[in-house]
């Protein structure tokens, strides 16, 4: 039986994602597990599988398109199914059928459940419009929504050009820039004086002109996303942060004797991924993220990695992490950096977690602070271990030492119980049998 494939929800928070390519061909069969679709978030570009065979039996976006998630995007049959009346099945579904150029959109619903009406009910020929001088609804996106706000433009002022007259992002933008373009615009020239000035007018402000050589690189949708999701991160989680300083001589002698023995090279980032995990555990009340409703609290510890790829950094996430040795932890670092630099991450991969692990210790950084990676509570950077002076039992000594910085999300996490962990880190860390134990 025929039934809608619906844009998934990769990540929290996320209202869209961008359609980058259809992996099967319309009409063409599908295993389960295959990839149906590769698609574009603020975090990767992910391959969505099928979790059963069937039939891609049409596709009612392009690649390119930008959807919201939850938007049918295909229609799938079972195995051996045909489409038969594609126009009669997707009216039957409550989709619209797909135009000249292979693409279709859904029906706008309104957002009042009392205003549904039945799918069978005919739409109208020419929609009114929907502005509040009509007494009707105005259809936008979310992201459209919040766009305007900062944007400072009124929603219900602009004409969509989405399905139905929807009001989408574009819709947005091109209203910003033509409120930018007419407010820049050059005033007509006052007439000529016939009495001499007594004073010269003020002078206008303008933007200097970049004159300088220069390349303008333009903005991917994935790294507008990364500085949208960065930014609100900033505006609405509030951060607090703590600094540690971890000797760690003992923990590279451990890693020498691990990969002494161990057929997977171990690193000194999956031996401090085994310590938060450790810390985790040890201080229960770091396994959280922040909720509306409720400081959720997780029983499993899941830490994401960040890695970096040349679209920009992903933070896949390695799950029961208290559970793995070393090694495991070592093993599934690395095939989640091969498949994210292929592009080849599944959504997931970047679901779930509460604290994420940024190392830039490979580059020399000695010290950084991380933006947390919200919805998840925490994140630690990572610095370069380095030789220092210490003092222990009252003489200076040389100690190979490393820097981390642990920013918090304030809500869920208190600065007492962060304390904590970050001690029970140091610790991990310090004395690293427990690590392997």
């Amino acid at each position: 039986m025929a039934e809608l494939f619906l844009m998934p929800a990769v990540a929290a928070d996320t209202a869209t994602a961008v359609l980058s390519a259809w992996q099967v061909a319309p009409g063409a069969p599908f295993a389960k597990d295959d990839a149906l679709v590769s698609i574009e978030t603020d975090k990767a570009e992910v391959d969505v599988a099928a979790d059963r065979d069937g039939v891609l039996l049409a596709t009612l976006y392009e690649a390119g398109a930008e959807i919201e998630t939850g938007t049918p995007i295909a229609v799938l049959g079972a195995a051996g199914e045909r489409p038969g009346d594609l126009g009669a099945l997707l009216a039957e579904l409550g989709v619209d059928a797909p135009a000249a150029a292979g693409r279709a959109v859904r029906r706008d619903v309104p957002e009042d459940p009392a205003a549904d009406r039945p799918r069978t009910a005919p739409a109208p020929a020419a929609p009114a419009p929907a502005g509040p001088e009509h007494g009707g609804r105005v259809f936008s996106s979310p992201l459209a929504r919040r766009l305007a706000r900062e944007a400072g433009l009124d929603v219900t002022a602009l004409t969509g050009t989405g399905p139905g007259g929807r009001i989408v992002r574009r819709d947005v933008e091109a209203a910003a820039a033509a409120r930018d373009t007419a407010g820049a615009a050059p005033q007509a020239p006052a007439p000529l004086a016939t009495a001499p000035a007594t004073a010269a007018p003020a002078p206008t402000a303008t933007t200097p002109a970049d004159t300088g050589a220069h390349t303008d690189i333009p903005h991917s949708r994935m790294r507008r996303a990364i500085a949208t999701r960065l930014t609100e991160s900033k505006q609405h989680t509030p951060h607090f942060y703590l600094r540690a300083t971890c000797a760690v001589a003992e923990l590279l002698a451990l890693r020498e004797r691990i990969n002494a023995v161990s057929p997977v090279k171990v690193s000194v980032n999956d031996l401090l991924v085994k310590a938060v995990a450790t810390a985790h555990t040890q201080v229960p009340e770091m396994n959280a993220v922040w909720r509306p409703e409720a400081v959720r609290r997780f029983d499993a510890v899941d830490v994401s990695v960040a890695v970096a790829t040349d679209k920009g950094l992903v933070t896949p996430v390695l799950r029961g992490v208290e559970n793995l040795s070393v090694s495991a932890i070592a093993t599934r670092t690395r095939a989640f950096a091969e498949r994210a630099r292929a592009g080849a991450l599944h959504p997931a991969d970047l679901e779930g977690g509460s604290i994420t692990v940024s190392n830039l210790g490979m580059y020399g950084v000695e010290e950084f602070a991380a933006i947390i990676n919200p919805p998840q509570a925490a994140i630690l950077a990572v610095g370069a271990a380095r030789d220092e002076a210490v003092v222990r039992d009252g003489a200076v000594t040389v100690a190979r030492v490393l820097g981390v910085v642990l920013s918090v999300d304030h809500r869920p996490v208190d600065g007492a119980v962060a304390a904590r962990w970050l001690a029970a880190f140091t610790e991990a860390v310090e004395n690293p049998v427990r690590l392997v134990v």
